[in-house]
């Protein structure tokens, strides 16, 4: 039966060409911004997964930043302390010359009178960005963040290394005059040759010497750890951010060769909806043929 109020063909065909359409705008959508996924509306979960992903991978990047910070301070310390070590050395060898008897002591003084000076400006300029891990002050930890991590129970958590400066720092302070004072080079900045000094007193100081490098030593094994330490959590960082990019990647992007080949079908299909609703319509029409 024919209907002038009620075409049922014509409105199959709209609701199919709706249909190609909503398809079509979903599929031109994926083309254009490259993402099966780009709101919540197509895909809550997927979507939330890869915001959450992308944020923590944001952090992660903040988080390398800070560990090329913090390998900048660890730098300048071991700098610092690589510099103490050859001055150190370089006073040992003057108390050495000044075992023999027939030396000037009191020349020799001056001499390490000046290298107890260098170690002093060593200390003085070893700061980045206001930190200076050689001379304590108040400090007692230098820290350099190195992660971002969420657990189990999808909370967040930054980590971090910490380099011990009340035990390995040069200097405790440096005062008013530009002298160290205190910390592992302390004893050494004692040091006070004078012509009268017996052989004992020299083998005293040559064990503080010692004591000091020995410390240095240390102190500059502590900083290689840590300088270590960062260049790997650097690269898994750097690994981590690549994997989580490659994730999130898989949860929300388009197959463009796919999308490429759905958009040219629902292109066709659409033409093809729009035909058939083109001729539902004109069925109607037919009607006007019974009355003439």
């Amino acid at each position: 039966m024919t209907s002038v109020n009620f075409n049922a063909g014509a409105t199959a065909a709209l609701q199919t060409l709706r249909n190609i359409n909503d398809s079509l705008d979903k599929t031109q959508n994926a083309v254009s911004t490259g993402q099966k996924v780009s709101s919540a509306s197509d895909g809550v979960a997927y979507w939330s997964i890869a915001t959450t992903m992308k944020s923590d991978n944001k952090a992660l990047g903040a988080a390398s930043d800070a560990l090329a910070v913090g390998s900048a301070k660890v730098d300048t310390a071991y700098s610092a302390v690589d510099s103490a070590i050859d001055v150190v050395n370089e006073i040992k060898a003057k108390l050495v010359t000044a075992s023999e008897s027939s030396s000037d002591k009191d020349q020799i003084q001056l001499e390490i009178t000046n290298l107890q000076d260098q170690l002093s400006s060593i200390g003085q300029a070893a700061s980045f960005n206001g930190e200076n891990w050689v001379v304590a002050g108040s400090q007692t930890q230098g820290t350099v963040v190195d992660g971002f991590i969420r657990n189990s129970s999808g909370g967040v958590q930054i980590t971090t290394a910490t380099y011990d400066i009340s035990t390995y720092a040069m200097f405790d302070s440096i005062q008013a005059n530009g002298a160290g004072t205190g910390g592992i080079l302390g004893a050494v900045m004692t040091i006070a040759l004078t012509s009268t000094m017996t052989q004992g007193q020299i083998d005293d100081y040559m064990d503080t010497v010692e004591t000091a490098l020995s410390s240095l030593t240390d102190s500059g094994a502590a900083l290689g750890a840590m300088t270590t330490r960062i260049n790997l959590q650097s690269d898994y960082a750097s690994s981590l951010s690549d994997a989580i990019d490659s994730g999130v990647s898989g949860l929300v992007d388009a197959d463009m060769e796919e999308e490429s080949a759905k958009l040219s079908a629902l292109q066709t299909q659409q033409s093809l909806a729009i035909q058939s609703l083109s001729i539902a319509n004109s069925s109607s029409q037919n009607v006007l043929r019974l009355f003439q």
